[in-house]
Parts: C-alpha cells; structure tokens; sequence
C-alpha cells in the first residue's frame, strides 16, 4: 500500500484535478443540464462547497457553469450565503469543540516560546488577516476560521459579517472569471 507524506494535500490537489474534469464534462451535456436546472439553489449548495477543502475545486467548477446561465450579482449574494452557512457551522465547531485543545496547545513549550517571541501586533493583527484573506480566497476556509476561531478578540458578528462579505467577493470574482 502506498503512503504519502502529506495525505490530506495530496487529497485536495486530486480534489482539484477531478474538479477541472468534472468541469470539462459538465460544460455540455445531461449533467450541465441538471446542474443548472438547480438554479440559485445550486449557488447556495456550491457557496457550501465553498468553505470545505474537498468541495472549494468543485464549487468553483460550478459557478463557472452558473455564471453563464444566471445573474452572477444574485449568484454571488445567494453563493455567499451558503458559505457563511459553512463557516459559521466550522467557527462554531471549532472555538467551542477545540476550546479545550487550543487552551492545551498553547501551553506546549513550543507554542509558548513562539508566542513569546512573536511580536502582540503581529498575533493580534497580522494573524487574523492572513485568516481572512484564507477565508475570502478559495483555499480551504478551516485552516483560516481556525486562526480566527482561536482568538477571542473576534467576537461571532463580526466573524458572520466578514465571513459573508469576503466569500461573497471571492465568489463574485470566480463568477466574473466565468462569465
């Protein structure tokens, strides 16, 4: 049985490799069809897609379908919805569930010494913006909401509302790459 170093991004680059093939098969056909007669439902499914490592390939393969049979600007809010859905499920999960760990974590002698060195502007600001531009782009939103979700100087409106304009933007650019 062969092993890989890095399973899970070996995954996400076949992930990507299958999407562009889906795209290229549902691009004419029975499956274009049926995929774009969910209509802005199939948005909110592929803005879910969104967020996810394994789905962020597939749910940019199909609003690039989408973009061409429906109005990118209500695709794009309806999409941005469906992510904010996702993320709000995987900010909860984790500054809740991971409470615990992230408390334990932050004790190892590692992480304290890296906390220590780590000038408090760079933790406070430098590293919650680099987990919102991880949010707003097509890379995998977990690795991002857990940056966010481990800093308690992100309250929940503000997570839902950011979250929500930047997938939105993200969508919207991946809409307009399409169109």
């Amino acid at each position: 049985m062969m092993k890989f170093k890095y399973p899970k991004f070996t995954l996400f680059f076949v992930t990507v490799i299958l999407a562009y093939f889906f795209y290229e098969k549902i691009s004419y056909g029975p499956l274009h069809e049926m995929i774009v007669s969910l209509g802005y439902f199939g948005s909110f499914i592929a803005g879910m897609l969104y967020s996810f490592s394994f789905g962020a390939a597939f749910s940019v393969a199909l609003f690039l379908v989408f973009a061409k049979t429906q109005n990118i600007f209500i695709a794009g809010l309806i999409g941005g919805a469906g992510a904010l859905f996702s993320d709000a499920i995987i900010f909860r999960f984790i500054r809740h569930s991971f409470a615990d760990e992230i408390k334990s974590i932050s004790s190892e002698r590692i992480i304290w010494f890296i906390g220590n060195k780590l000038p408090v502007f760079i933790k406070k600001k430098i590293v919650p913006i680099i987990g919102w531009f991880i949010v707003g782009s097509p890379l995998p939103d977990e690795i991002g909401i857990a940056m966010l979700a481990s800093s308690r100087i992100i309250s929940t409106k503000i997570f839902m509302f950011l979250s929500y304009l930047l997938n939105t933007a993200g969508i919207f650019i991946v809409l307009l790459i399409g169109a």
